[in-house]
C-alpha cells in the first residue's frame, strides 16, 4: 500500500513538472511568435513591451531613434533554426532581418542576436538584448 502511494505520488510530480514545462512552452512560443509579429509589422513600439525591464531602463529607446525605426519597412523575418536553450531559463536565437529605408529605398539585413529569460514569478519571457539595431555597420 505505501509502495503505491509513492509511485503514485511520483507520478503526480511528474505530470505537475511535466505540466510546467508545457507551460513554458507554450508561453515561450507564444512570445516569440507575437514579438516577430510586431518587428514584421515594424510595431517597435509594441515590440518593446517584450523587452526586460531592468534592460529598458539601462538602455531606453530615445524618440530619435524610434523616428529612425519609422522610416524602415521590414521586408524579412527569419528564425533560422529557431530558439536553443541556453540555461535553465534561458534560450538565444539568431533572427536574420532585412529591412528598407523608405526615404533611400536601401535594403539591408542585420542579424539579431536575441536572449530570452524566463521570469519564474510572473511566468513571462522577456527579451534581455533590446530591440534590432539596424544602424549600418
Amino acid at each position: 500500500m505505501r509502495r503505491l502511494a509513492l509511485s503514485s505520488l511520483v507520478l503526480v510530480l511528474a505530470t505537475l513538472s511535466g505540466c510546467a514545462t508545457d507551460i513554458r512552452n507554450q508561453a515561450l512560443n507564444s512570445t516569440l511568435m507575437n514579438y516577430a509579429g510586431s518587428i514584421r509589422w515594424g510595431d517597435f513600439t509594441g515590440a518593446q513591451i517584450y523587452i526586460d525591464p531592468d534592460y529598458a531602463e539601462e538602455h531606453p529607446v530615445s524618440q530619435v531613434e524610434m523616428s529612425r525605426l519609422a522610416q524602415l519597412r521590414v521586408t524579412g523575418y527569419d528564425e533560422g533554426g529557431g530558439p536553443r536553450p541556453d540555461g535553465p531559463d534561458d534560450v538565444v536565437q539568431l533572427v536574420q532581418i532585412s529591412v528598407v529605408n523608405i526615404n533611400t529605398q536601401a535594403e539591408r539585413t542585420v542579424l539579431d542576436r536575441q536572449r530570452w529569460h524566463y521570469d519564474r514569478e510572473k511566468k513571462k519571457w522577456r527579451l534581455m538584448t533590446g530591440l534590432p539595431n539596424f544602424t549600418p555597420q
